[in-house]
Parts: C-alpha cells; sequence; structure tokens
C-alpha cells in the first residue's frame, strides 16, 4: 500500500506466518565447536560490611544451589540463542557443474537507497545457501544487515531468503537456526527477515518424513532418502534436525510478490500447476505437506526440481506469463547456478586461482528475469543484493 501525503504510516503486526521464534536453547551444538571455556564468574567473598556487635542477627538465607559452571558459548553467530541424462529428481553439484572465466558472467550493479526511519526499508534477496554457515554470514555483514555478533543490525530493512538452505555445504542447520533468529530479530526492529521454499527444503522434509518408502518417480520408483543423498544431504545436517525446523519448513511459502518483484526459488513455471493466484500457490503447497502424502510430496518436490524455464527461446514468454498470472515486473529466483545458466562448457580442470567466476546477479529474459544462485557450491558467490537492480 503507498502512503498518502500526512498520513500515519501504517504499522502491519507480525503474524506467526511470519516468523516463528525457535526453542534455540534446545538446540545442540556440534560435538566439534564445544571446546569454548565456560564464562568465568568471580569466587564468592565474606560480607564487607558485617552487623555491628549486639546488632540483631537476620534469619539465615535459603540455601543457595551450588555453583555450576555456565554453559559454553555458542561457538558460530549463525547457531547463536535469541545415457548422460541424469536420474530424476537429480540437480547438478560442484563436479558437474561447469566452471566460466571470469568476465562471462554478466554483471549488475545495486542501486544503494537510504534506508528510511519511517515506512517500509530497502528491501534485498539472498541466493541459494546451501549450507554455506560461514560465507552466509560475510555476505549479511557486507551488506550491513548484521553486525559482528550476527545480530541484526538493519532497522526497518526487508530480507527475503530464496530457498535452499541446508545440503552441500557443511552446516544448513545453522542456516536455518540463523535465519529464525533473524525472522524475530528483524521484526522486533521494525523490519522483517523471510524465507521461500526451495526444492531442498521439501527434499529434507521428505528425506525425515519418508525415508526409504517407495514413491511413484515416473521413472520407476525412487525414494525421498536416496535422492537427498544424491543431492548432497549431510549427516550432520539430519542428525541435529528438529521438529521446530520442519514446522518452519513446512510453513513457508513458495512465490511472493514486493515491490514489484515476484519472487520464487525454481527458474520453472511448473508454480502455475498449484494455483492462479500467489495465495491459492501458497496454501495449495501448504495443504500438500499437511496432507503427508508420500507420492503427492514427491511430485510437488520433482516439480520445483524443474529449471531453465526462463533461459532459452521462449523464455521471456514464460517469464511473462507467470508475471501476467501473479503479478510484477520482474522474476527474481534462484534454483540453477548463474555459470549453469549461462551454458558455459568447463571441467573440473578449470582455473580457479582468480577467484570467483560470479560476483552479482545475472538478468537475462529480455531483462524480465533475475537469477540469484552465484554458485556458492562451486567455489562462486554467495550473493545478498538490493533490489531493485538496473542492468
Amino acid at each position: 500500500m503507498t502512503q498518502g501525503a500526512g498520513q500515519e504510516p501504517v504499522v502491519r503486526t507480525a503474524t506467526l506466518r511470519d516468523f516463528r521464534v525457535p526453542p534455540y536453547a534446545q538446540t545442540p551444538v556440534p560435538p566439534q565447536a564445544q571446546g569454548a571455556p565456560p564464562s568465568s564468574v568471580p569466587p564468592h567473598t565474606t560480607d564487607p560490611h558485617p552487623p555491628a556487635p549486639g546488632a540483631p542477627v537476620p534469619p539465615p538465607a535459603a540455601s543457595a544451589p551450588p555453583h555450576t559452571a555456565a554453559p559454553p558459548r555458542p561457538p558460530h553467530p549463525g547457531n547463536a540463542v535469541v545415457g548422460d541424462e541424469q536420474p530424476e529428481g537429480y540437480t547438478p553439484t560442484e563436479r558437474d557443474l561447469p566452471v566460466i572465466r571470469r568476465g562471462d558472467t554478466v554483471q549488475v550493479q545495486t542501486v544503494a537507497e537510504p534506508r528510511s526511519d519511517e515506512g517500509r526499508g530497502p528491501l534485498f534477496v539472498v541466493g541459494d545457501v546451501h549450507g554455506y554457515l560461514d560465507e552466509l554470514l560475510a555476505a549479511l555483514g557486507e551488506q550491513g544487515l548484521i553486525d559482528a555478533e550476527g545480530n541484526w543490525a538493519a532497522g526497518n530493512a526487508r530480507l527475503w531468503f530464496l530457498g535452499d538452505f541446508t545440503d552441500r555445504g557443511p552446516d544448513g542447520i545453522g542456516v536455518i537456526d540463523l535465519v529464525m533468529r533473524l525472522s524475530a530479530e528483524a521484526a522486533a526492529a521494525g523490519g522483517y527477515c523471510k524465507a521461500l521454499m526451495g526444492n531442498h527444503e521439501l527434499l529434507l522434509i521428505g528425506a525425515k518424513r519418508f525415508a526409504d518408502t517407495p514413491v511413484n518417480s515416473g521413472a520407476g520408483t525412487a525414494t525421498f532418502q536416496a535422492a537427498w543423498l544424491l543431492n548432497g544431504g549431510q549427516k550432520a545436517d539430519m542428525d541435529r534436525l528438529q521438529d521446530v525446523h520442519l514446522q518452519w519448513m513446512s510453513r513457508l511459502d513458495a512465490v511472493v510478490e514486493e515491490d514489484g518483484h515476484l519472487l520464487m526459488h525454481s527458474d520453472t513455471t511448473a508454480y502455475l500447476d498449484y494455483g492462479s493466484s500467489i495465495e491459492d500457490v501458497n496454501d495449495t503447497i501448504t495443504a500438500i505437506l499437511t496432507r503427508n502424502d508420500a507420492d503427492e510430496c514427491w511430485d510437488l518436490f520433482r516439480k520445483l526440481t524443474k529449471r531453465f524455464a526462463f533461459r532459452d527461446e521462449g523464455g521471456s514468454q514464460a517469464v511473462r506469463e507467470l508475471l501476467a498470472t501473479y503479478g510484477g515486473q520482474r522474476v527474481v529466483h534462484g534454483h540453477s547456478p548463474i555459470p549453469y545458466l549461462l551454458g558455459e562448457v568447463g571441467t573440473e580442470e578449470g582455473d580457479d586461482s582468480s577467484g570467483p567466476v560470479v560476483n552479482g546477479p545475472h538478468v537475462y529474459a529480455d531483462g524480465l528475469a533475475i537469477a540469484m544462485d552465484g554458485g556458492v557450491t562451486m567455489a562462486g558467490k554467495l550473493l545478498v543484493v538490493q533490489l531493485p537492480l538496473h542492468d
């Protein structure tokens, strides 16, 4: 809603669907990070002002429980308290993705906008994280969204994650914990931090719920567990996965529109199969996950794993169909790494000594689509950028 002159700014109360504060104290700390020394506490000393002789002696205080050492400090800001055709369901890994030379990627500059103390703050989006918590913290810090301790520092800014928090990288659960915590902190500061459903969220939910239960895949039988492992599933993530994480992921929206940007995870038109409005799509996908039917969940995962709908001939028309149905002027998505979108051919022997080959989003499909997956799993860059972009 546009705020008219002289009107008071509209204050929106966050709802349960916007964020959910997890019981972080119950989140286990990885064993390798438990070596941090406990906080030191000064030893007990006698009262420096004892009662004068003859003065009445107060009754003894109730005995205090024996002092115990403080619990270990959180080891990481992200875990802080407060033929050649691949099998169906497979998405490329670092081994499969091409390596391209610096300069081959279309780079665009973000437009710096002052952060207003009134109304809505600037809009930021985050590409696929895939468990790379350190890289995420660094990227958020570079944009001034968090401070050195990993706490929200952006006031009324708005931040959207485009999905795929886990798998392939070392600490997917730490990434989820960070996003959940920032959601609460941002809301308290007058901004927000929200997230979309990615295909890897569907994969992790399915692996936990259905494990090795066979599902109908069109190419024979398959299982969520096998697909999760094939796509970089990490045992450490599964061991630390809790009900609060599953509930949070299951309630994520799949599509939203912000400031004329249609945000979604996958570069596919398969969202059209789930409704003719944004609300319909999100409600339908939530209902599917609530029904907990393995075949139905697999079909949803399979459709949202499709990619490249906007890349080739007819790509701009596919984007226009989505925009005409759901609104917005541009689609912003993750899912397909930018080097893969460009269709460059490379090998594992490619020269990576010059550093990441992707340094910014890729605008394509007649300027109607913005790709945000910088390929962090293949030595690329984890992208956090401010919208709008001007190429």
